[in-house]
C-alpha cells in the first residue's frame, strides 16, 4: 500500500488531483474556524462546556465537523445540499416534469443540478435563521448558556440578517468546492467534505473516552470500533449478482450481444440516509419543546421524554422501526425493478430461466425485497450498537463514533482507494490491493 502512494505522487496528473483535493479539505477545516460576525467567542466557550445539544443538533453538528457549535462560517456543512439532493430525487415520482429531465440524459441532469443548488440556497437561509435563534435563547447547546455571556450579544435585525447571509454564503462556497473536487480531484467532493468532517471529530470523543472515569472504557470502545469496522468494510463491499445474458441480434452487417453480464445489488443500497432521517424524526419533539419553553404542551413533554430521550426503551424501538422503513423507501426510489426490466428487454437482455418483461420485474422485486431486509437489520444494528455500548459503560454525547460515522468514513475511503487503484492501473502500477 506504501507503494501505491509512492506511485501515485510520481505520477504528475495523479499528484495535481490530490494536492488538489487535500488544498480544498484544508481549507474546509480553516473555514470551519472562522467565527461568523456577531459571535462572541468567550461567551460560546463557557455555553458549550455548560449543557448538552439535542440529537439532533449533534448529529447535524458532526456533519458539519463541530462548526455549527461554534457558529463559524461554515456551520451548516454541506447538509443543505445532501437535503436538496434528497428531495429532488424523491420528487422524480411525484411531479412528473422531474421525471422527465431525469430521462433527458445530461442536460435534463443539468437542470436538476440547477434546481438542487436553488433549493439549497433555501434551505441553508432556513437552517441559518433555525440556529441562530437556537444559538440567541441558549437552547443550541442544551440551556447551558448563563445569562449574562449570550452568544450574540448584538442580537439586532440588521446583524442577524448579516450572520443569516453569511452562513448561508458558506454553504454556497462548500457546494461549489465539492463540485470543483469532483471535476478537478480524487472522488466524489460531497463525500469527501463529509468525510473530512466526520473524521474531525474522531480525535476529541477518543480523547473523551479515554479520560473518563470509567474501567476499561477504551477497551470496550476500541473492541466496538475494530468490531463494527469489520461487519462496514464486509457489508459494504458485499453485493448480490444476478446474471444477464443478452441474445445476438443484427444491427446492418454486424452481430451485437451475445455477451454476459450482472446486475450488482448491494446489501445497503440506502447508505446512511434512514439514520439520518430516523434520528431527525425522533427529534422534532426535542426541538419543539426548546421552542416552545415553558409553554409546551403536556403531551409534546411526554413525547420528549419517553421518544426523543436516547436509551428510552420506546426511543429504540422507534428508532429501529423508522431506521428499516427509510431502508426500504428509499431503496425503493433508487432501483426501480419495472424500469430495469424495460431496459434489459428493450436491449435484448433476459435473466437466464425468467422470461423478459414482468416476470423479470418481479423476480428483481423479490430479490430486492430479501436483500434490503438484510441491509435495513444491518443499518439498525450498526447505529444501535455504539449508543447501547455507550449508554452499558455509562458515557453520554459520544456522537463522534456512531453507525452513521463509521459508514461514511469507511464508505468514502474504499472508493477514494478504488478511484487511485484505477488511476494507478492505467499506468501500469500495482495499484493499493494486490
Amino acid at each position: 500500500m506504501l507503494g501505491g502512494f509512492v506511485s501515485a505522487f510520481r505520477t504528475p496528473d495523479l499528484r495535481r488531483k490530490i494536492l488538489f483535493t487535500l488544498g480544498i479539505l484544508a481549507l474546509y477545516r480553516l473555514g470551519c474556524s472562522v467565527p461568523t460576525p456577531g459571535v462572541d467567542y468567550q461567551n460560546l466557550h463557557q455555553c458549550l462546556s455548560g449543557g448538552e445539544s439535542s440529537s439532533l443538533v449533534q448529529l447535524v453538528n458532526l456533519f458539519s465537523g463541530g462548526a455549527l457549535v461554534r457558529l463559524s462560517i461554515f456551520a451548516l456543512g454541506v447538509m443543505p445540499y445532501i437535503t436538496a439532493s434528497i428531495m429532488i430525487q424523491l420528487l422524480r415520482s411525484l411531479v412528473p416534469r422531474f421525471q422527465e429531465l431525469h430521462e433527458q440524459g445530461a442536460d435534463g441532469q443539468t437542470k436538476l443540478i440547477q434546481y438542487t443548488r436553488y433549493v439549497t440556497v433555501a434551505f441553508a437561509a432556513l437552517q441559518a435563521a433555525s440556529y441562530i435563534t437556537l444559538a440567541r435563547n441558549g437552547t443550541l447547546y442544551g440551556g447551558g448558556c448563563p445569562a449574562d455571556t449570550p452568544v450574540i450579544p448584538n442580537d439586532t435585525p440588521l446583524k442577524v440578517l448579516v450572520m443569516i447571509l453569511t452562513m448561508t454564503a458558506g454553504t454556497v462556497l462548500l457546494m461549489w468546492l465539492g463540485e470543483r473536487v469532483t471535476e478537478r480531484g480524487l472522488g466524489n467532493g460531497m463525500s469527501l467534505l463529509i468525510f473530512t468532517s466526520v473524521a474531525s471529530g474522531l480525535p476529541s470523543t477518543a480523547y473523551v473516552v479515554t479520560t473518563s472515569n470509567v474501567p476499561y472504557a477504551s477497551f470496550w470502545v476500541l473492541i466496538m470500533v475494530a468490531g463494527l469496522l469489520s461487519a462496514i468494510v464486509f457489508v459494504e463491499q458485499s453485493q448480490r449478482r444476478i446474471p444477464v445474458q443478452y441474445a445476438k441480434r443484427m444491427v446492418g452487417r454486424k452481430m451485437l450481444g451475445g455477451s454476459s453480464t450482472y446486475i450488482p445489488i448491494r446489501i445497503n443500497m440506502a447508505g446512511v440516509i434512514p439514520i439520518i432521517f430516523a434520528a431527525s424524526l425522533l427529534s422534532l419533539p426535542q426541538l419543539m419543546v426548546q421552542f416552545a419553553g415553558q409553554n409546551a404542551p403536556a403531551w409534546i413533554i411526554w413525547t420528549q421524554s419517553h421518544v426523543a430521550r436516547t436509551g428510552a426503551p420506546l426511543h429504540t424501538l422507534l428508532y429501529v422501526v423508522l431506521i428499516i422503513f427509510f431502508c426500504y423507501f428509499y431503496t425503493s426510489m433508487t432501483f426501480n425493478p419495472d424500469d430495469v426490466a424495460e431496459n434489459m428487454k428493450k436491449y435484448g437482455g433476459f435473466i437466464p430461466g425468467i422470461r423478459p418483461g414482468k416476470p423479470t420485474a418481479e423476480y428483481l422485486d423479490y430479490v430486492l425485497s430479501r436483500i434490503t431486509a438484510a441491509g435495513s437489520l444491518y443499518l439498525a444494528a450498526a447505529a444501535l450498537t455504539p449508543l447501547l455500548v455507550f449508554q452499558w459503560l455509562g458515557l453520554s454525547g459520544n456522537m463522534g463514533i456512531g453507525g452513521s460515522s463509521l459508514i461514511i468514513v469507511v464508505g468514502v475511503g474504499l472508493d477514494t482507494v478504488r478511484r487511485i487503484q484505477s488511476q494507478l492501473e492505467r499506468r501500469h502500477y500495482e495499484g493499493f490491493l494486490k
